[in-house]
C-alpha cells in the first residue's frame, strides 16, 4: 500500500463512497471505517489526513454517532463534512443547534477568506454547492474562522487559525457541488501533502494478491451475467487462481433479447474461461408467480442463485468459493455495511443472500464504483465491447416489471427495451449513457389505433447520465430519437398503447424502478 494514505471514517451517509472515489481520483489510497474504528487501529493505519463523514443523525441525539476525541490529537489535517462539521463543532466547544428549517439541494456560498482549501476553485467568491442537513452550528468553537457562509449556514466552511482541522456543512463530494472536487483535491494534496500513488493499476496488483492469498487452493464458481461487474470480477480472480475457476452463467428466463446467446459467445471468446450455462428459466419464472413485492422478488432470485450455484459446483466436481461482481453502490443501498447508513434496497447479491451458505463469498470489487471497474477490465484485457456495456442488474427484468412476473409480460418488455437500445445506438447516443432500458407498467389506459378503442398497457423509458450510479440525472434525448422509440414500441409491441419517459433524478428516485 502506498505511504500516503487519507482515513475516512463513515457515520452512515449515502455519499461517504463518493468521498473515497474523488480521493482516488487524485490518486491517493483512502480507506473507509465505521466512527468507531478503534484508536490503535486508526494509529497503526498512520493515515496523512482523516475526514468525517457526513451523516442522517443528530449531534445533538444523546445516543448519536461519535468518534474517540484521541482521534482529533493525531496532528494530522483534518476536514469534517456536514455531519463532521457539526461533531467537530460540538467536540471542540462549540454549541450545535437545531436549524429553523431543513437545508436541503442546492445553495450558495459566498467565500470571505482565502484558503488552500479553495484554491483554483472555479466559480469565483460565490458558488453553487449541496446542502443536506437539519442542525447547523451556532457558535463556532474558539480559534475557529469562518471561510464561507451561505443563507441558512453562517459557518458553512470554517477552519482553525493555527491547526489544519477544516469543517464543511455543504457536500464537496457530489458533483452537484461546483468545483467540489477541487476542494477535496485540496485537501489531499495541499494540506495532508499526500503524493499522487495510488491507481488502478496498483488495485489489480493489491486484489489479484489478496485474492490468492483467500483462496488458496481451493476451487472456485463466478455466477457470471455477460454485465461489467462479473465479468470483470471473473476476470481478476482467474489472473489471480487459473483454471482453479469455472464460471456459471444462469439463464434464469429474465434476460434481455438474444442476451444468452450474446453472452456466451462475448464471455468465451473475451476471457477465455471455461464457461458452464445453466437453463434455470422454469424454476425462477415458477418461484416468481405471483409475486407482485420487489424486495420479495430480489430475495427469491438471490436465494434461487445460490441455490443453482451450490447444485451446479457440485455437479463440476465441488467448490469452495463463489465469486461476485458486487460493487459499493450495491452494497451501501442494501445493507449498513461500515456505518449507520439507512437501506434503500436491498440487492439480490447482498441483502438478498441466504443466512446460511456452503460457498465462501469472494467480492474483489466490492469497494469499487462502475467507472473504476471499467478500468480495471481494461487494464486486465477484456474487449471494449464488454467493458463498455450498460450496467444489467442480477434480478434482471423482474424488477423492470412491475407487479407479477409473466412470461407474456417479458416477452413485451424484451422487444420493448430491444427497440430502446436500437434507436439509441442508431442515433450515436449509447455510450454517453449510463443506463438505458424499458420498464412494464400493468397500468392499462384508453388509446386509439386503427379508428378502434383500446385498452392496453404502458411502457416507461429510463435514460440516466451519471459517473458512479450513486446520483444520476435523466438523460436529455433528442425529440426525434423519442418520437421514433414510441412509434416503433406501439406499432411493434403488441399490447402496448402508450409509451412515457421518465424524467426522475437519482435522489430522490432511484434509477431502477423497483
Amino acid at each position: 500500500m502506498p505511504a500516503d494514505r487519507i482515513l475516512i471514517l463513515d457515520f452512515g451517509s449515502q455519499y461517504t463512497q463518493l468521498i473515497a472515489r474523488r480521493i482516488r481520483e487524485s490518486h491517493v489510497y483512502c480507506e473507509i471505517h465505521p466512527f468507531h474504528w478503534p484508536i490503535e487501529k486508526v494509529r497503526a493505519f498512520d493515515p496523512a489526513g482523516i475526514i468525517l463523514s457526513g451523516g442522517p443523525s443528530s449531534v445533538l441525539d444523546a445516543d448519536s454517532p461519535d468518534v474517540d476525541p484521541r482521534v482529533l490529537e493525531l496532528g494530522v489535517p483534518v476536514l469534517g463534512i456536514c455531519y463532521g462539521l457539526q461533531l467537530l463543532a460540538k467536540k471542540l466547544g462549540g454549541v450545535v443547534e437545531k436549524a429553523e428549517s431543513r437545508e436541503y439541494g442546492r445553495a450558495w456560498v459566498k467565500l470571505e477568506k482565502e484558503d488552500e482549501l479553495f484554491a483554483d476553485v472555479p466559480g469565483g467568491a460565490e458558488r453553487s454547492v449541496w446542502m443536506s442537513h437539519g442542525d447547523r452550528v451556532l457558535r463556532l468553537p474558539a480559534g475557529f474562522i469562518v471561510l464561507g457562509t451561505s443563507e441558512s449556514s453562517p459557518f458553512a466552511a470554517v477552519r482553525h487559525a493555527e491547526r489544519p482541522v477544516y469543517g464543511l456543512q455543504f457536500h464537496p463530494e457530489v458533483v452537484h457541488t461546483q468545483g467540489g472536487d477541487v476542494v477535496l483535491r485540496n485537501f489531499v494534496d495541499r494540506i495532508c501533502r499526500c503524493a499522487p500513488s495510488w491507481s488502478m493499476a496498483a488495485f489489480v496488483e493489491h486484489a489479484v494478491a489478496r485474492v490468492r492469498e483467500e483462496v488458496g487452493a481451493g476451487r472456485v464458481v463466478c455466477g457470471i451475467s455477460g454485465g461489467v461487474d462479473s465479468s470483470v470480477a471473473a476476470a481478476l480472480v482467474h489472473r489471480a487462481v487459473g483454471d482453479q475457476l469455472v464460471c456459471l452463467f444462469v439463464d434464469h428466463g429474465l434476460l434481455r433479447e438474444g442476451e444468452r446467446e450474446e453472452v456466451e459467445q462475448m464471455l468465451r471468446e473475451g476471457l477465455g474461461i471455461r464457461l458452464v450455462t445453466v437453463d434455470a428459466r422454469r424454476r425462477f419464472l415458477d418461484a416468481l408467480r405471483g409475486v407482485t413485492d420487489p424486495e420479495k422478488k430480489r430475495r427469491i432470485i438471490g436465494h434461487l442463485f445460490i441455490e443453482v450455484f451450490e447444485a451446479e459446483a457440485a455437479r463440476q466436481g465441488g467448490a469452495d468459493f463463489l465469486v461476485q461482481g458486487t460493487l459499493y453502490p450495491d452494497v451501501i443501498e442494501s445493507v449498513s455495511v461500515r456505518g449507520p447508513s439507512a437501506t434503500i434496497k436491498t440487492h439480490h447479491n447482498v441483502g438478498g443472500l441466504p443466512e446460511v451458505m456452503k460457498l465462501r463469498l469472494v467480492e474483489p470489487l466490492r469497494e469499487l464504483f462502475k467507472d473504476e471497474v471499467r478500468e480495471v477490465g481494461r487494464r486486465l484485457g477484456l474487449p471494449e465491447r464488454m467493458v463498455g456495456r450498460h450496467p444489467f442488474p442480477g434480478p434482471g427484468l423482474a424488477i423492470r416489471v412491475i407487479g407479477e412476473v409473466t412470461e407474456e409480460r417479458l416477452a413485451k418488455l424484451r422487444r420493448a427495451d430491444a427497440i430502446l437500445i436500437e434507436e439509441i445506438r442508431r442515433a450515436g447516443l449509447y455510450d454517453g449513457i449510463w443506463q438505458a432500458f424499458a420498464v412494464y407498467l400493468p397500468i392499462a389506459s384508453v388509446g386509439v389505433m386503427g379508428d378502434e378503442r383500446t385498452y392496453e398497457h404502458a411502457i416507461a423509458l429510463r435514460c440516466v447520465s451519471s459517473s458512479d450510479a450513486m446520483t444520476a440525472d435523466w438523460s436529455r434525448l433528442p425529440d426525434d430519437v423519442l418520437a421514433a422509440v414510441s412509434s416503433r414500441i406501439t406499432n411493434e409491441v403488441k399490447g402496448v398503447n402508450r409509451v412515457v419517459y421518465d424524467v426522475s433524478s437519482k435522489p430522490p428516485a432511484t434509477i431502477e424502478w423497483e
